[in-house]
């Protein structure tokens, strides 16, 4: 019997996934038909990230099996009442490895102080060397997949890493902290503090004037998780006043980043355009076409969001 796979999105990313969601599935073995367009009573998989409206009516497919997101964030979907079939978030190899590969560049360079050295200066010899790896202290909000092989990336380079997650977590070689006392202690030894966390109810705005407050003098913040996990108008009175000496942003509540927000001209402020973890055709088709083969073979799927959770 034919599997039938939608793939709703885009026509560009259509384009970029057709071939190498194609040759993926086509690796499992399975009879499948793989189309932007199909019979809406003939549905098994949808192969799910919106480029436009995200008001899907998913009762039309009436044998849904399950919408696998191209997605880790899942928040554009999780909400949407009439999803009731099994949604799986993107987690895979190519994403994580991006994400290890910014957090660790922009902590080196912060740590090293690049940018005095890269923006001149201003023919003024200062021979002052950074502190080493152990003597700076990072603190990960979000133990996840990508904040757990941050942390580990982090700590094998010598940072001390604290990790903090909303429940309880235990990873070899991070202080792993959880609860409202936790956060208090994550954030008051983070020199640098890397944003990790999913977008729910309980994470927005979690990084505001009171917490920021917690963060010790001169800290640098990097955001490469959810642009709503910071109150903005917060961390740019912090990054005025000098409690915050930098912050690297690359998601934000509204993307693209309008022209006139107030980060863009920010002397403290490095903004990237959402690309810490950008999500990779080949490495994504595998997981999508692994999920579609358990689907078919009766398995759990791999990465399953937890509704009650959130993600």
């Amino acid at each position: 019997m034919t599997t039938n796979i939608l793939f709703l999105s885009t026509p560009k990313r259509w384009a970029e996934y057709e071939p190498p969601l194609t040759h993926a599935l086509a690796a499992t073995g399975l009879d499948f038909r793989l189309a932007e367009e199909l019979p809406a009573a003939e549905v098994d998989y949808i192969v799910y990230a919106p480029g436009g409206a995200t008001d899907h009516d998913f009762t039309q497919f009436p044998r849904l099996k399950a919408v696998l997101s191209l997605w880790a964030g899942i928040e554009t979907v999780i909400e949407n009442p009439t999803l009731t079939a099994p949604l799986a978030r993107m987690v895979d190899h190519g994403l994580t490895q991006g994400m290890v590969e910014w957090v660790t560049g922009h902590v080196l360079r912060h740590h090293l102080g690049m940018d005095a050295h890269i923006l001149g200066q201003n023919g003024i010899w200062e021979p002052i060397a950074p502190p080493l790896a152990r003597d700076r202290r990072v603190t990960i909000l979000g133990l996840g997949t990508l904040g757990t092989a941050c942390g580990r990336a982090l700590a094998s380079l010598g940072f001390p890493v604290s990790g903090w997650s909303r429940n309880p977590k235990t990873v070899e070689g991070i202080t792993c902290l959880s609860g409202p006392d936790g956060l208090k202690q994550a954030l008051s030894t983070a020199d640098i503090l890397v944003l990790l966390l999913p977008d729910t109810p309980a994470t927005r705005d979690l990084l505001n004037a009171q917490t920021i407050a917690q963060l010790p003098q001169g800290s640098v913040v990097l955001n490469p998780g959810r642009g709503t996990l910071i109150e903005d108008a917060a961390l740019l009175a912090a990054l005025d006043s000098g409690q915050i000496a930098h912050a690297t942003l690359d998601a934000f509540r509204i993307e693209p980043l309008p022209a006139d927000d107030p980060y863009w001209a920010h002397p403290k402020v490095t903004v990237t355009p959402h690309i810490a973890s950008e999500t990779r055709a080949t490495t994504a088709s595998e997981v999508i076409a692994e999920n579609v083969r358990r689907g078919e073979a009766g398995e759990p799927l791999l990465h399953l969001v937890d509704r009650a959770l959130g993600y």
